[in-house]
């Protein structure tokens, strides 16, 4: 082996920052965008916007086979309803108002308003008895003689400390006359949870079907009685891609009405012929303006291309559904573009996309597929309507193990689905074990 200095030629990608930054402007949203616009256009002297009008009505210059014409959309009108501020006393205020008028003395009070304002967003006090008494210099039998007028304001339930205290105070309320549904609450609630009905029947020496109406009784109450009153602003969808029917056919839009369109200065343009240090400035803020220019387009004309094959392959989806939704995954896409996987994947992300079927995520639409025995595919999305539909038609009594589920779906609709994929999608959709499932008989 020689040791020496020698030459080689060789090739690498470099990551350079405009690459960086047009990977990032893929993944961007259409507000995303937009923001990432108003952005350049601060730094950049070159880049003026114009800001597009609600009215104006833009045409792509992308029309699939399959559909008349491609329009903006933003031609609905807009409810002023919908900025309406609204009225409604939240969590806190609402406490507030109550303790306002109790015929209590003032320390009381002030006490009840440091409790109430430390309340989490479910109704449960956060705080122990010894910081009140610390912090508001008085006793811990005040404060706890404070905390029972607090629960007993309304909604029932409010001020517990957790949710057996909680479940305790609305049984107290609602059922004063059954003893054992206190002693359930206190004593049992795992083995409730856990639906070990028998051990709880033994130990209270009760019998299966008092021990059903004691669980109905307690699945009335509310482990959360303050959710509701928290008064939270709406939150809006705002569509990146839009997808129509019109008489058979689908219309593909995006949807970048609010996007703002981005002009030349051209004050600038007689600078860029120089070679003073201003020359030089403008050139580079010109080469950020065409390259800001040409990312733009390159992200528009790539989430149509993906838009198209979605009408494409989606069309009972788009008709009827998740439950005709077919298996499609992003290098099924990829390869009809004739562009990277990762091309597909950042240009679908954190993009909406509204449909006949609704408005969701654009990643929804990609799922893995399941092999069915005359060859074909189902996707998994399916599969999760399918094996829902059956947990619910179950009886009761007799809930179905994972196991026979996966035997059901080879016999019953010839999917091959093991155990294991059972449990993961049984968990995906929040739905219990079988022995969790069970009911009394």
């Amino acid at each position: 082996m020689q040791l020496g200095l020698f030459q080689k030629q060789t090739m690498n990608l470099v990551m350079t920052t405009e690459l960086r930054q047009a990977i990032a402007l893929l993944q961007y949203s259409s507000m995303e965008l937009s923001e990432f616009i108003q952005e350049e256009a601060m730094e950049n002297p070159l880049i003026e916007l114009e800001e597009k009008s609600p009215e104006i009505r833009i045409e792509e210059k992308y029309e699939p086979s399959f559909s008349r014409s491609i329009r903006s959309n933003h031609d609905e009108d807009v409810s002023p309803l919908d900025f309406i501020p609204n009225e409604d006393k939240g969590l806190w205020e609402e406490l507030l108002e109550q303790v306002q008028f109790l015929p209590i003395k003032e320390h009381e009070r002030t006490i009840l308003n440091y409790l109430v304002l430390n309340l989490d967003d479910n109704g449960y006090l956060t705080i122990t008895n010894m910081e009140v008494a610390e912090i508001l210099a008085t006793n811990a039998e005040m404060v706890e003689h404070c905390v029972e007028i607090l629960q007993d304001l309304e909604p029932i339930g409010i001020g517990a400390r957790d949710l057996t205290e909680c479940l305790l105070l609305q049984a107290q309320t609602h059922y004063p006359d059954d003893k054992h549904v206190e002693l359930v609450i206190r004593d049992h609630l795992d083995l409730l949870a856990n639906k070990k009905w028998q051990d709880i029947a033994r130990t209270l020496n009760i019998t299966l079907k008092d021990i059903k109406k004691i669980a109905e009784q307690i699945q009335t109450l509310n482990p959360k009685p303050c959710a509701r009153m928290n008064n939270a602003t709406a939150s809006y969808i705002y569509p990146d891609i839009t997808i129509e029917e019109d008489n058979g056919n689908y219309i593909v839009s995006l949807n970048d009405n609010y996007i703002p369109k981005i002009h030349l200065n051209q004050e600038y343009m007689p600078l860029l012929k120089g070679k003073n240090e201003t020359s030089k400035y403008v050139n580079q803020n010109y080469k950020k303006y065409m390259w800001l220019i040409n990312s733009i387009e390159q992200r528009r004309n790539t989430m149509l291309k993906i838009a198209k094959v979605i009408v494409e392959k989606q069309r009972d989806f788009l008709k009827n559904g998740f439950a005709s939704l077919q298996a499609m995954t992003l290098k099924e896409v990829a390869d009809e573009i004739e562009m990277h996987e990762s091309t597909v994947s950042r240009a679908t992300s954190n993009k909406v996309i509204r449909t006949p079927a609704g408005s969701f995520e654009m990643s929804r639409l990609f799922t893995s597929s399941l092999g069915k025995s005359d060859g074909s595919n189902a996707s998994s999305a399916k599969v999760k309507i399918l094996l829902k539909e059956f947990i619910d038609k179950e009886d009761k009594k007799k809930p179905y193990s994972d196991q026979k589920i996966a035997d059901y779906f080879k016999m019953e609709n010839e999917i091959t689905i093991s155990r294991r994929t059972v449990a993961k999608y049984r968990e995906e959709l929040n739905i219990l074990s079988s022995a969790k499932r069970k009911e009394i008989v």
